[in-house]
């Protein structure tokens, strides 16, 4: 398959481009994090993405959705990535609603899929319980109950958090944390009896936030798939998210990349450009090459999806590490190059290590995708 975009994609990206440069640029998050905004997002352009299809783009027709598949939402990241967008769409398109697609009943999509595609319904999932991402480390319990379960436990670096309406929290139903297997998914309303939210403000000035369990009660109907196969769905899900949040990044990168170029074409020293210095041409010599392989294996993942590729651990975990590599050397570059005033609020580029540093961590940085493409690998 041809690591390409076909003539409709590119329509999709040129209009994404447009639409995200006009009205979700950079200019729009500073403005959000100046004002302490409470959703910490604008509903308003929330609702025209959704109205343009962007949250049911790669949800089922049948479902409310577009069904364009993960190549038409990961053109669509990849701009916001270079706009630096805020939106939910990550939390609730990317990540909750490929859990309720995969994995979800059939009164459970028809619940929610079309609830999410119309933008009235934002969900997020609630996973990670200490600094590092460590699913099998999960302690947060859920106890039979009847013919529900009793859920207690505490999670943290909870996109969205404190908008979403419903939760899918991740628990332990069987063994020890640290065992593969034993994990559920169920559907928690936000404003459930036991559920409280604390917001965060991450460094990207993006919405993450604690949400505390206290002996919240959950209807057997409100499983996500099946307890036996909690874990693998997870697995599923976690593996998409990776390689929708990769295009993300590679989006920063070349706008990263690109702004930078355009620096070193204006600021001079000793009466030159300092483009025209051989040492920072060999540094952006470097970098491209790096982001034309980080295009390559985004593309290559995004149509893995869509195809459901046997090998989508592999390659999603290939995708994460190479990218999260580049992520951090562009971006460290791009400061760096920019010199002091880099690393002032006066200029944009900051914005951009911040978003990556985020966007590398979630769901697994680099070393931990590096260890997971080798164990997959049998190494």
């Amino acid at each position: 398959m041809a690591l390409v975009l076909n003539e409709e994609q590119l329509m999709l990206k040129d209009a994404a481009a447009g639409f995200l440069q006009e009205k979700a640029s950079v200019a729009a998050l500073r403005a959000l994090r100046d004002s302490r905004d409470e959703a910490g997002y604008s509903k308003e352009l929330w609702q025209e993405m959704a109205d343009m299809g962007w949250a049911g783009i790669a949800i089922p027709e049948a479902y409310g959705g577009l069904d364009y598949g993960y190549i038409g939402l990961g053109i669509v990241l990849e701009q916001m990535g270079r706009n630096l967008s805020v939106s939910p769409l990550q939390s609730s398109v990317l990540v909750a609603a490929t859990a309720i697609a995969l994995g979800g009943s059939e009164a459970q999509k028809q619940a929610l899929l079309p609830a999410i595609a119309s933008g009235e319904t934002i969900v997020t999932l609630a996973l990670q319980e200490g600094p590092h991402h460590a699913p099998h480390k999960t302690a947060a319990t859920a106890i039979a109950d009847g013919d529900g379960y009793v859920i207690s436990g505490r999670k943290v670096m909870v996109a969205d958090a404190h908008v979403a309406d419903k939760l899918i929290v991740v628990a332990r139903t069987a063994g020890e944390p640290g065992d593969a297997e034993g994990l559920g998914l169920f559907l928690v309303d936000r404003e459930a009896t036991g559920v409280s939210t604390e917001r965060v403000i991450m460094v990207d000035s993006r919405n993450s936030g604690t949400v505390t369990l206290d002996s919240v009660q959950v209807s057997a109907d409100q499983v996500l798939g099946s307890l036996d196969t909690g874990s693998a769905l997870l697995q599923q899900v976690l593996d998409i998210a990776n390689i929708g949040l990769s295009a993300e990044l590679l989006g920063l990168c070349l706008e990263s990349f690109e702004r930078t170029m355009e620096y070193l074409k204006d600021r001079k020293q000793f009466g030159a450009a300092i483009g025209t210095f051989q040492g920072l041409q060999h540094r952006a010599a470097e970098m491209y090459a790096d982001l034309e392989l980080a295009k390559s294996v985004v593309i290559r993942s995004l149509q893995a999806i869509d195809a459901g590729d046997d090998n989508l651990s592999l390659l999603a975990s290939a995708c994460k590490a190479k990218v999260s590599q580049v992520a951090a050397r562009v971006s460290n570059e791009a400061i760096q190059m920019h010199g002091g005033i880099g690393m002032t609020d006066e200029f944009d580029i900051g914005f951009f290590i911040k978003r990556a540093r985020v966007a590398q961590q979630t769901f697994g940085d680099h070393s931990y995708h590096l260890d997971r493409y080798a164990t997959l690998s049998a190494f």
